[in-house]
């Protein structure tokens, strides 16, 4: 059976996603029984396009670089072009909406309200965007299941690397008391360049800046916010606690100067910053905050852009995940095993039936 996509939102994510597709067909196709066409693409600044029978994805993408508008594509018969995202999502035959269009990570809009028109729709939702998971996660699990349609947000954390399936999968059985990691690669970008290069923490940030890794207003990034998003997320969904962002203290590295750096030094310590969440009792304590980390920690040996998560278990012990925190092809694969296993879950429960 052929899953049908809309994408709302056609930026690097989405591209990226289109393009593994495109490159993975024929080996998705055998190893794992999937058939994807994008029937939709509605982005607030490139256009929109619809054909219910599937668009052809070499010319989406060689018309946007053309022209930088999709609605270049060309007018075969059955193509509609000029619907909103609301429209996009409520009357194509999609199966499954790829949310990843911009949203304001202060109020998840309009992504919260992109994910609640598509479950009304009776259709699936599959996303990067941290917003609607850590500020709606209850009011929008809850309509996922009402509704009986999935909802995937593996992108929203470790972008392709697995911080929320691999707990909940490979970790199942285990009380996970804690949960810590480096959870943003700018601010870590930035805090090994101070260390091994001796730079300020200007002169990181503005490289960060030129490399891509940080925004022209870094703000979410440096002062922590972006990863709090990410450990409310992890709360919630991995240790089921019901944290929201206002019970995070947070802060960022804006104040950690190279003195700082040389007496961690001294001290057989290496300053990163951790966001972190565990259980006290009946009690859930989390905070972002820089913190002078020991060298035999796993987390201090995380250097440059590059994330990683210990979730502390009653059985396993310490369990640490390390891998990419961004990227355009690293964001894609989050997107596409989220459909993956939109597939498999599809197929387990015709077992059960039969």
């Amino acid at each position: 059976m052929v899953h049908k996509l809309a994408l709302i939102g056609f930026g690097v994510v989405g591209q990226g996603l289109v393009e593994i597709l495109l490159n993975k067909q024929e080996k998705l196709q055998k190893e794992e029984g999937f058939e994807a066409v994008v029937v939709a693409i509605s982005d607030l600044m490139k256009g929109s396009i619809y054909h219910p029978d599937g668009l052809h994805l070499e010319t989406v993408l060689k018309v946007l670089k053309e022209t930088g508008n999709i609605e270049n594509y060309p007018d075969v018969p059955g193509i509609i072009k000029g619907w909103d995202s609301f429209k996009t999502i409520r009357e194509t035959n999609a199966d499954t909406i790829v949310e990843v269009s911009y949203t304001d990570v202060k109020t998840g809009q309009s992504a919260i309200d992109h994910c609640k028109a598509a479950f009304e729709s009776g259709k699936n939702v599959i996303m990067t965007n941290k917003g609607p998971v850590a500020l709606a996660y209850k009011e929008l699990s809850q309509m996922a299941k009402k509704y009986g349609v999935y909802w995937g947000f593996e992108g929203t954390v470790m972008s392709g690397t697995p911080a929320l399936r691999m707990p909940i999968t490979s970790l199942a059985g285990n009380d996970i008391t804690e949960i810590k990691g480096i959870l943003n690669g700018t601010t870590n970008y930035i805090l090994t360049k101070m260390e091994e290069e001796g730079w300020t923490y200007e002169e990181a940030l503005r490289e960060a800046q030129r490399l891509g890794y940080a925004e022209a207003d870094p703000t979410s990034d440096v002062e922590g916010y972006d990863a709090k998003f990410k450990i409310v997320i992890l709360a919630n969904y991995v240790m089921n606690v019901p944290l929201s962002a206002e019970e995070v203290i947070c802060k960022g590295i804006t104040d950690i100067t190279l003195d700082d750096i040389e007496e961690a030094k001294q001290q057989g310590k290496r300053w990163k910053l951790i966001a972190k969440v565990r259980k006290e009792q009946d009690k859930v304590i989390a905070s972002v905050a820089p913190e002078k980390v020991d060298l035999t920690d796993p987390l201090a040996s995380i250097s440059g852009a590059t994330n990683a998560v210990t979730y502390e278990c009653d059985l396993l012990g310490p369990v640490t995940l390390v891998g990419a925190g961004a990227g355009k092809m690293e964001t894609g694969f989050s997107l596409l095993i989220d459909l993956i296993n939109i597939q498999r879950a599809a197929h387990q429960q015709k077992l059960v039936k039969i």
